[in-house]
This record gives C-alpha cells, sequence and structure tokens, in this order.
C-alpha cells in the first residue's frame, strides 16, 4: 500500500531492493517530522524526480545539545503521515531509536571544515550527530537521490561533503527555503514561539534582507551586522548568535561579495533558537 509506515528494516530493503531491481529510481526526504510546507515542497520535488519516494521520521538525539530541546521537539507522527497523503509516497521510515543506535553503537561520522563555522561553534557535537544519522538513512534506504532544504545551507553542505568523501552513490539535492508570509523561515521550531514573540520573528529576515543590501552597494560588513543586531535586540531578540556573510562554496568569512556568497544568521526569541540564510 502506498504511504505505509514502516518500522523494521528488514521489511524497508525488502521493498526498495524490489524498487531498484525493476529498475526505479529512489529518492529520500530525511526529516524530524513535524512536517510543514517547507518539508512538503521537498517531497513534491522529490516526486518530481523519482520513480519511488521514501519520507524518514526520526528525532535523532545525537544531534540536539540539550535534553530540555530533545523533549520539547515537536513529535507528530499521525498528523506527518495526513499531511504526506496527497502525496502519494511510496513509504515513511519510522525507524526506532534501537534500529537506528543499537546497544554497543560506537561509531560517528565527522565532517571537518564546514562544520568549524557557525553552528559547529555554538552547538559542539551537532554536525557529528548530523553526519551519522544522514549516512544510516542514505545506507538504510538505498536511495539514489536526496533531498535537503537550503533553509539549514550548512547542514546541506556538511552532508555534500560526506556524501562525495565516502563516495556514497547518492545525488544531494538542495531545494529552496520555503517562508511564512512575513518572510519567516519555516521550522518545525516555529510551533514553539510564543503568541508574543510569533509577530517579531519575520524581523530577522527583514534585517537580513537589509543587510544584504547594504552589502551589494558595498558597505562594510561589521558595521552592517551591528546595526542588524541593535536593531533586532530593540525588536525583542534576546541575542544575536551570527550575522556571517561566507562562501556559498566552502563557508570561508567574507568581508566583500566579491564570490558567490551567503548571509546566515542565527539569533534567540524567548526560548527558540532561529536560523536563516539568502543568497547575496
Amino acid at each position: 500500500m502506498s504511504g505505509d509506515i514502516l518500522r523494521d528494516l528488514s521489511q524497508l530493503r525488502s521493498r526498495t531492493r524490489a524498487w531498484r531491481q525493476a529498475g526505479e529510481t529512489l529518492a529520500v526526504v530525511p526529516t524530524m517530522g513535524a512536517l510543514h510546507a517547507g518539508h512538503l515542497s521537498l517531497v513534491a520535488a522529490a516526486k518530481q524526480r523519482a520513480a519511488r519516494v521514501i519520507v524518514t521520521i526520526f528525532v535523532n538525539p545525537k544531534q540536539f545539545n540539550s535534553a530540555e530541546d530533545l523533549a520539547n521537539y515537536p513529535r507528530t507522527e499521525e498528523e506527518d503521515a495526513r499531511k504526506l497523503g496527497p502525496f502519494n509516497v511510496d513509504a515513511i521510515w519510522v525507524p526506532d531509536g534501537d534500529t537506528v543506535y543499537p546497544t554497543g553503537f560506537a561509531t560517528t561520522v565527522s565532517v571537518a571544515g564546514v562544520t568549524e563555522v557557525m553552528d559547529g561553534v555554538h552547538r559542539p557535537g551537532h554536525f557529528a550527530g548530523v553526519a551519522t544519522v544522514v549516512a544510516k538513512l542514505l545506507l538504510q534506504t538505498s536511495a539514489e537521490l536526496a533531498f535537503f532544504g537550503e533553509k539549514d545551507f550548512q547542514q546541506l553542505q556538511v552532508v555534500r561533503r560526506m556524501v562525495a568523501d565516502l563516495n556514497i552513490p547518492v545525488e544531494v539535492i538542495g531545494c529552496p527555503t520555503v517562508r511564512e508570509d512575513d518572510g519567516l523561515a519555516m521550522s518545525s521550531r516555529n510551533a514553539l514561539l510564543s503568541p508574543k514573540d510569533r509577530p517579531v520573528a519575520g524581523q530577522l529576515f527583514a534585517e537580513m534582507q537589509t543587510m544584504a543590501e547594504g552589502i551589494r552597494r558595498g558597505g562594510p560588513v561589521p558595521a552592517l551586522a551591528a546595526e542588524a543586531t541593535s536593531r533586532l535586540t530593540a525588536a525583542g531578540f534576546e541575542r544575536v548568535e551570527y550575522l556571517d556573510l561566507r562562501s556559498t562554496e566552502d563557508l570561508a568569512q567574507l568581508i566583500a561579495a566579491d564570490r558567490p556568497a551567503r548571509l546566515f544568521a542565527a539569533a534567540h526569541l524567548g526560548s527558540v533558537r532561529l536560523i536563516d540564510n539568502i543568497p547575496v
């Protein structure tokens, strides 16, 4: 049946083996659930490229930096399956913790370089957790195509580096960020914003656009970042972790947009840490 929720790895592999033997292209959309329109845009993109599409749902404990954040992460499996219904996906892979990290699990996939800035600094160990679980999901599903959102652009570059370095036979495809009407990048964590903070959250994207325009005009990046930080703090953000201009390819910090570049941001609003990035 289309859209089955699978929890047994041997059952998943039996199904994917048959698809591959039939010559059908297989795509995977890895998620942690709490699906929103951004995730669903990835599913739509996968459906356009592949005969078979698997959506994975696994809240990965190894990529959380706090037990509280892990506990509070929304888990909405039944609602997620309902949202996937219209897309007619071929399987929803929902492994439990013991399937992903069985007793005695002792292997970590660690990526250097692109993990040593921004979220790699502010969330120690996060990207090792991401790389490890994505490697496992790619191997479990044997997908030929994998779809990720550009909203988590640093994560996307980490996955691309890992796949290239380990010769994993999968094409990693980045898809544009999907935004709310006020510009806020869609994220499962947005549901945790308080009614007071939610109207303020869109200010992050607005300030990033203003800063990007200043950079395009040749303005000094540190001064533009300081001005944006000041306005965000005045708007109600508790802390801005970074507002960085970086190379699209290797995430090297830039002082001018003299090559393909993106502006990256992370800021705290209430109990929620928001991240975003836009091309410059």
